[in-house]
């Protein structure tokens, strides 16, 4: 079987594709939600607007199609703005609602002495029993790019990182999975990570 990766013309996907492939997984791009019932894992990436992110993934059909997908058992990794639209709301796009697979707002940092967008690597802390974390250093780094983010939640966080405030640097419950950080410029601690996670979904060994 092959992994779903989403085409909503907000992502990154040569560079995601390239890492999921150095994996070991089969990649397919997808480009509408009719065409993912026919997988059980997918990708979703994202760079760019919080608010033309949910228009772009609406006006393809992917906003009904990755819920359908979790509940009948697959599996689901999103990828920077992939994972801030799990949410509710954000306060890039006012009034633009998420997915709300998971509770909450995302929200901009504060304005401080520090550079935002936050940009670089940081270290992160994975909670003990995540699977993204198997075989990684309970730190680690991964490369950010950023200017929102989801703050830590005890029902969802499961790896945290700062920067100015405390916020998830990775969120997960069931089979859906998501990091703010981009694994797929995160060198060999993020191919771990995506091995880990499709590992899971039962897409490589």
């Amino acid at each position: 079987m092959a992994v779903a990766l989403l085409d909503y013309n907000m992502g990154n996907l040569g560079s995601v594709r390239k890492a999921l492939e150095t994996t070991g997984a089969r990649v397919e791009l997808v480009e509408s939600g009719g065409e993912l019932e026919k997988f059980n894992c997918c990708i979703l990436p994202g760079v760019g607007n919080f608010g033309d992110g949910m228009e772009n993934l609406r006006s393809r059909g992917f906003d009904r199609a990755i819920p359908e997908l979790l509940n009948r058992g697959g599996a689901f990794f999103g990828v920077c703005l992939g994972m801030q639209m799990l949410l509710e709301a954000s306060d890039e796009a006012p009034g633009v609602a998420g997915l709300g697979l998971f509770p909450g707002r995302v929200m901009r940092f504060p304005e401080k002495k520090e550079k935002i967008p936050h940009m670089g690597w940081n270290s992160v802390r994975f909670r003990s029993g995540c699977p993204l974390g198997a075989e990684l250093p309970q730190e680690c780094y991964f490369y950010f790019v950023h200017s929102y983010y989801v703050p830590v939640s005890e029902a969802y966080t499961v790896a945290e990182c700062e920067y100015i405030v405390p916020f998830s640097a990775c969120i997960g419950k069931g089979r859906c999975f998501a990091a703010q950080f981009h694994p797929e410029k995160s060198q060999r601690a993020g191919l771990r990570l995506l091995t880990n996670f499709l590992r899971f979904a039962g897409e490589v060994e």
